[in-house]
């Protein structure tokens, strides 16, 4: 499992890397870039949180489940 988190954490850290490479080079603006790269992290935020609330959604439904003794699919 140790291995399976270092690779992930080497692809995230490579698709930064990369990305970052190729905002420096292209022939945007400065205005226009900065303007793609918040609007990106925007977006970015906003499906980090939807996923955050599916998720917590999911497991409190689950402990909602295993409260009233229910049985629990995955």
């Amino acid at each position: 499992m140790r291995k399976f988190g270092n690779l992930v954490l080497g692809a995230l850290l490579g698709g930064l890397v990369g990305s970052g490479l190729a905002l420096l080079f292209a022939p945007g603006t400065g205005e226009s870039t900065r303007q793609e790269i918040n609007d990106y992290f925007k977006n970015l935020q906003d499906e980090v949180n939807r996923a955050a609330d599916e998720k917590r959604a999911e497991l409190e439904a689950q402990l909602r489940s295993l409260r009233s003794g229910e049985d629990v699919q995955s």
